[in-house]
């Protein structure tokens, strides 16, 4: 029903950990989230990503005939409303599955009814001088 989030599970020595990790928090994300930007940028540019230190990338060969894949600041408050919008998309597609299962429902409900309970309204004005008993709604 969707794209499923998969796990990659692997083993770094403690110095490229810490070196990971303050990465993370110079860019103020999840240390999950480094690695997430990496692999979306590993496949965004078919497996051609160089992973250099900053100051390398100026001096770096293909940094200025584009190959390397450019670098485009955004701020973090956009960064975090994309993801709430994304979170709150889920949830709406999720609701509306819900209001499609239940308007199925009621829908199945009402073709399982029996035709003489439903009383129309054009019967009931009908005034031809007959006494019929009453209705009662209910």
């Amino acid at each position: 029903m969707g794209n499923k989030n998969k796990t990659i599970s692997f083993r770094v020595n403690e110095d490229a950990f810490e070196a990971l990790r303050e990465i993370a928090e110079q860019r103020d994300i999840s240390l999950s989230a480094v690695f997430r930007d990496y692999v979306d940028a590993l496949i965004a540019h078919d497996g051609r990503v160089t992973v250099v230190p900053e100051h390398q990338v100026d001096g770096a060969a293909g940094a200025d005939d584009g190959e390397f894949p450019p670098t485009v600041e955004v701020p973090k408050s956009y960064v975090r409303e994309h993801e709430r919008l994304e979170l709150e998309a889920d949830h709406l597609r999720d609701q509306l599955e819900e209001y499609k299962q239940y308007v199925t429902t009621l829908s199945q409900k009402l073709e399982s009814q029996e035709a003489e309970e439903v009383v129309q309204l054009e019967d009931l004005d009908a005034d031809d001088g007959t006494e019929e008993e009453p209705f009662h709604l209910g």
